[in-house]
C-alpha cells in the first residue's frame, strides 16, 4: 500500500484521503473514521494517523468536533483541487518534463498523447 523511499507515510495517507475527496467518495460534512479506526484500517500507528488528520486540518480540509470526531470541510473539494494542481504543476511536472527532455519526447508528441488520453477517458 505504501511506497518505499517516497513521501512520509502520513502524507501518503493524506494523499489517499484527498483522492477520495476528488473522486467524490468523501463528501463535505462526512465524518471520517476515528484516528484509531483509520489507523487499524491502513495498518499504521495511531500517532501516524493523528499526524495525517492534523496535516489535513491545518490545510482546512478537515475539522474536528471535539468529542465527536473529524469531518470533511465544506470547502475541502476546492482546497484539495487547488493543492493538488499546485503540487503537480510545480514539483512533479518539472521532474516529468526533465525526464521527457532526456528521452527526446517533443512537445507535439506530448500534446498528442495527452489528447489521446482525454479522448479515451471522456467518451462523448
Amino acid at each position: 500500500m505504501f511506497k518505499e523511499n517516497s513521501k512520509a507515510i502520513y502524507l501518503q495517507i493524506a494523499d489517499r484521503i484527498c483522492d477520495d475527496v476528488l473522486a467524490g467518495s468523501l463528501r463535505p460534512s462526512d465524518r471520517l473514521p476515528s484516528v484509531r479506526e483509520y489507523a487499524a484500517m491502513v495498518q499504521v500507528n495511531p500517532n501516524t494517523m493523528m499526524r495525517t488528520y492534523d496535516y489535513l486540518s491545518s490545510r482546512g480540509i478537515l475539522f474536528n468536533r471535539r468529542g465527536i470526531g473529524y469531518f470533511l470541510a465544506e470547502e475541502a473539494p476546492s482546497i484539495v483541487k487547488t493543492l493538488k494542481r499546485e503540487e503537480i504543476l510545480g514539483q512533479e511536472m518539472n521532474e516529468i518534463f526533465r525526464q521527457l527532455s532526456l528521452l527526446g519526447v517533443t512537445p507535439l508528441q506530448l500534446q498528442q498523447k495527452y489528447q489521446d488520453f482525454l479522448n479515451s477517458n471522456n467518451p462523448e
